[in-house]
C-alpha cells in the first residue's frame, strides 16, 4: 500500500528569501571551516550521512517556487551531487581560499536539488577547508549555525533529529497557516495573535508588542525610511563577488574595552565597523563625507529552545553607523546609543511582518517591495555568537569558522561578524565591482580596534600574558 504524504508548504517568510534570489544577489549563505588536520571525502561524507542528513530539510527540494511553493523529497537525491573534493591554484593558501569562497558566492544553487553544497578542500595548510553553502529559503543564520554545529563531536545530538510524528504534526500546522495567512495585512495580524506564544519572545520589542504601543509607529517607520545613498558601496550590482575574513581578535580583550564605557560587546564591535568603513571611505581616490552609512541588522526572535528548528525567525532594524564622528570612542558611544533605542522598539517584529506577508504576494509586488527597503540601507551587518569552547569534526581541531550574511537588492556590502573559542572575527562580502578591495575595510577595522584598547585599556592591562614556560 503506497503512503501518500502532504506537501509542506514554505512559510511565507521562507517563500520570500527564496524568492528574492538574483543573479546578482544570491540569497544564500556561506561559510568556512577551517580544520588543523587533513579530512577526506569518504570521511566527510559519512559523517554528513551521520549528523547531518537527519534533518529531512537537507533531502527535500522545492516545488512550484513562483507560484505555492513547498519541499518535496528529492526522489533522485544523491549526496555526491551535493558534496565536491576540490584543491586550490597556486600556492593554495589564505589568499587562493579567499577567491574561491568568492567564486562559489556568485554560483547559484541548483533549484532542481536541495539548495545546499558542501566543497571539501582536502589539502589546506596541512589541514583542510570546507566551504559550505545553504540557501536562505532552508533557515536563519541562527537555525543554521546549530545544524552546522551538530557536525561537531562536542554538539551532535541524534535526539534533536525531528521524529516521523513531529514531521507530519509541523506539516498540519503550515498547511493549517497556508490557509488562514494571506497577505500582509493578516500575516501582521497573525503575528501579533502568535507572535507572543513563540517568535517575539525572547527580544525586547515583545514588550513594546504586548502592550499595544508601537507596532504601528515602527511599521510605519520601516515602511517611509529615505534612500541611503550618496556612498560608493551602492550602484549597480555585478555578479562577481569577492570575500575575505580578519585576524582573530582576542573576545576579553572586547568585553574589557566594553566594560569601561558600559557597552555590549555588539557595540564595541559595531563601532569599529563603523570606523573600518570611514577608513574605507576616505582612502578611496575621491573621499567621501557621508555623516552616517545605513546598515540592516537581522535580529532573531527565536526562542533558545527553539534554535534546532528550520525556517526564518528573525527580524530587521535599520542602524544609522556614525562613519562622520571623528574619535573611536565617539563611535562606539553613538552606536550604543542607538542600538539600545531599537531594543526598546517593535522594528524587528514589524519588519517580520512583512516579510511573511511578501512570500504570499505576487513575485511583481514583491521585487518592488525588496527593492525598496534595499534602497534604505548600503549594507547587511550580523553578530552571530559561536561556541566559546573548541570544537572537533571526528576528532579534527575546528580552528576556525567565518560564515557570511547574504544581502538582497541592491546592497553590495556584507559585513559578518562571528565569536569562537575566544576570539572573534569579521567577514566581508561584496559586490566585486563596488567594493572590490573588501580587505581595506578588514585593515580598517583592525586599526580601529587597536586604537580602542590603546584609549581604554591600561597598557599594563592590555600587556600579552606570557605563554608559559616548557618543560625543557
Amino acid at each position: 500500500m503506497s503512503v501518500t504524504t502532504t506537501p509542506e508548504p514554505l512559510s511565507g517568510v521562507d517563500a520570500a528569501w527564496l524568492r528574492m534570489d538574483e543573479p546578482t544577489n544570491l540569497m544564500t549563505i556561506t561559510g568556512v571551516l577551517l580544520l588543523d588536520d587533513p579530512m577526506d571525502v569518504d570521511t566527510l561524507k559519512a559523517l554528513l550521512e551521520e549528523r547531518f542528513l537527519g534533518f529531512d530539510r537537507f533531502r527535500q527540494r522545492v516545488r512550484d517556487p513562483e507560484g505555492s511553493p513547498h519541499w518535496e523529497r528529492d526522489p533522485h537525491f544523491d549526496l555526491d551531487r551535493h558534496v565536491h573534493r576540490t584543491a586550490l591554484p597556486g600556492a593554495a593558501g589564505t589568499e587562493e581560499l579567499k577567491e574561491r569562497v568568492g567564486e562559489r558566492m556568485s554560483e547559484p544553487l541548483d533549484r532542481e536539488k536541495p539548495l545546499w553544497e558542501m566543497d571539501l578542500v582536502e589539502d589546506y595548510l596541512g589541514g583542510s577547508a570546507l566551504i559550505v553553502r545553504l540557501h536562505h529559503c532552508i533557515g536563519d543564520g541562527m537555525a543554521l549555525l546549530q545544524v552546522l554545529l551538530s557536525l561537531t563531536d562536542e554538539h551532535f545530538d541524534p535526539g534533536r533529529f525531528p521524529t516521523a510524528e513531529d514531521r507530519g504534526l509541523l506539516s498540519g500546522v503550515v498547511q493549517g497557516a497556508l490557509h488562514t495567512v494571506r497577505g500582509t495585512v493578516e500575516a501582521g495580524r497573525r503575528l501579533l495573535r502568535e507572535g507572543a506564544k513563540s517568535l517575539v519572545r525572547p527580544s525586547h520589542a515583545l514588550r513594546r508588542v504586548k502592550q499595544g504601543l508601537s507596532f504601528g509607529a515602527a511599521l510605519s517607520k520601516f515602511l517611509s525610511l529615505p534612500h541611503d545613498d550618496g556612498t560608493p558601496l551602492k550602484g549597480e550590482l555585478g555578479v562577481k563577488q569577492r570575500a575575505t575574513w580578519s585576524a582573530p581578535l582576542d573576545l576579553t580583550r572586547v568585553k574589557r574595552i566594553g566594560a569601561v564605557v558600559d557597552a555590549k560587546v555588539n557595540d564595541v564591535l559595531l563601532g569599529a565597523v563603523a570606523g573600518a568603513l570611514r577608513y574605507y571611505l576616505t582612502s578611496r581616490p575621491e573621499p567621501t563625507d557621508a555623516e552616517t552609512v545605513r546598515a540592516l541588522i537581522p535580529v532573531n526572535l527565536r526562542p533558545p529552545e527553539q534554535a534546532f528548528e528550520l525556517g526564518n525567525r528573525f527580524g530587521l532594524v535599520f542602524l544609522d553607523l556614525p562613519v562622520g564622528l571623528d574619535e573611536p570612542l565617539e563611535r562606539v558611544l553613538a552606536v550604543k546609543q542607538r542600538m539600545d533605542t531599537l531594543k526598546g522598539s517593535a522594528e524587528a517584529v514589524a519588519a517580520l511582518s512583512v516579510l511573511e506577508g511578501l512570500g504570499y504576494l505576487p513575485l511583481s509586488v514583491e521585487d518592488r517591495a525588496v527593492r525598496h527597503f534595499s534602497n534604505r540601507a548600503s549594507a547587511v551587518m550580523t553578530n552571530v555568537p559561536g561556541p566559546q569552547e573548541p570544537l572537533h569534526m571526528k576528532g579534527r581541531h575546528v580552528q576556525h569558522v567565518m560564515p557570511w550574511v547574504p544581502r538582497a537588492g541592491h546592497v553590495g556590502l556584507g559585513v559578518s561578524i562571528f565569536s569562537y573559542d575566544g576570539t572573534v572575527r569579521l567577514g566581508i562580502a561584496s559586490d566585486a565591482g563596488l567594493i572590490p578591495d573588501p580587505d581595506t575595510i578588514i585593515e580598517g577595522f583592525e586599526r580601529e580596534f587597536d586604537r580602542l584598547a590603546d584609549t581604554l585599556l591600561p597598557a599594563a592591562e592590555d600587556a600579552p600574558k606570557r605563554p608559559p614556560p616548557t618543560a625543557n
